[in-house]
């Protein structure tokens, strides 16, 4: 009893396996099969196929512009087939020209199957794609992300597409390079949602420059730099600080994937001055500033990158706007009322040319808590001064 059983589980699997050899020898150009990488050695991916026939694919396939393999063994891919060559299964995962007879390109429709073609030419409306013998149209809509200025620049080029409309048997044939790019930037997003992380430093390239901000690529993916997050003082003229192609290193300070944003500072990975504010200025100490905004209530006075003080209007002078005593770039001297280190809030008070003279005077006077040894040698300097 138990020898039949037996006897028939082999018989089964013989028959399983017989069959697998059927499945492969029935394999036609251009199909698709799911499957699992079982080892990459030199130039090629092993995958795994029924039977004792391997499947090879080519590793530059899945080669990234940095010369990162994409793939590890283990990993599930789908692959497409192409020839039987010294009892080797050749697979490709996208389809080029000298592989591209009619039959391959409808398969190549019917499965999603990207292909490789040459923009031969700017036609109405579009390109002509030449893949292998085949002629293919795509619409300026249809070629790179963005919109098309200079058609010019795509002609000759060695691009990936993927067939939309495949009509007559071919003779009308409509492919698209800007799903292929899309595919691209999702995996790509897909792996930094896995990686990136809110207060994260990270590098990137800058793109584009832009009075609001600046467009930064992180691998493949763009983010934002706010023109308010590159520096802890106040930004004027941001073209003089960035330009297109310098790396920078930020820290990401929003991640919103549903949106797909990311948000980029510069400011963040500063020292704060406001965290020793209260030890550096202390109250009634004067200190040097620089007038950097008059607004109708005050003007405000940075005593350092990214620390302001406002002067309030009372303090300037009640008969005049504050425009009209102060302006913009001036070098002042002002008094310390007041710090709210928490709420980030500087109250001053201009120091007027009479009280820097007092200040002066006392610290000449030997009494004086100020007294400087030199102060005689100070005297006779300020008396051949003033015969000059």
């Amino acid at each position: 009893m138990n020898e039949n059983k037996s006897e028939k589980n082999d018989d089964n699997f013989a028959d399983l396996f017989e069959k697998s050899y059927i499945e492969i020898d029935s394999l036609e150009p251009g199909q698709l099969i799911e499957t699992t990488i079982v080892s990459i050695s030199g130039d090629s991916i092993f995958l795994q196929l029924s039977g004792k026939s391997e499947g090879v694919l080519d590793k530059t396939e899945l080669t990234d512009k940095d010369g990162k393999l994409s793939v590890k063994e283990g990993d599930k891919i789908k692959a497409f087939f192409l020839s039987s060559k010294n009892g080797e299964m050749l697979f490709t995962t996208r389809i080029s020209g000298d592989k591209a007879g009619k039959a391959v390109l409808e398969n190549a429709f019917e499965n999603g199957i990207p292909i490789e073609g040459i923009v031969e030419k700017e036609i109405k409306g579009g390109f002509e794609i030449k893949i292998g013998d085949s002629r293919a149209f795509c619409p300026f809509s249809q070629m790179g992300k963005k919109r098309i200025e200079n058609p010019e620049l795509y002609i000759g080029k060695n691009l990936t597409f993927k067939i939309s409309e495949f009509i007559e048997h071919g003779r009308n044939i409509l492919v698209s390079n800007r799903v292929i790019l899309e595919e691209e930037h999702q995996k790509q997003v897909e792996i930094l949602k896995k990686t990136l992380l809110e207060n994260m430093t990270i590098k990137g390239t800058i793109k584009l420059v832009q009075d609001f901000g600046a467009f930064v690529d992180i691998k493949g993916v763009q983010a934002l730099l706010p023109i308010s997050e590159i520096s802890r003082s106040r930004v004027d003229d941001i073209y003089k600080l960035l330009s297109v192609g310098q790396e920078i290193e930020a820290s990401i300070i929003k991640l919103d994937w549903q949106k797909e944003r990311i948000t980029l500072s510069l400011k963040a990975l500063l020292a704060d001055p406001w965290d020793k504010a209260a030890e550096k200025y202390k109250i009634d100490s004067k200190h040097k500033g620089e007038v950097v905004r008059i607004t109708n209530f005050g003007a405000f006075v940075s005593l350092e990158p990214g620390l302001d003080g406002l002067i309030h209007i009372s303090e300037i002078n009640r008969d005049n706007m504050p425009g009209d005593v102060l302006k913009n770039g001036q070098n002042i001297t002002v008094q310390i009322n007041s710090i709210d280190t928490q709420k980030k809030r500087l109250s001053l008070k201009q120091v007027s040319s009479t009280e820097e003279d007092e200040d002066y005077k006392k610290y000449l006077e030997p009494e004086s808590d100020t007294y400087n040894p030199f102060a005689n040698l100070l005297k006779e300097e300020t008396k051949k001064s003033n015969k000059k």
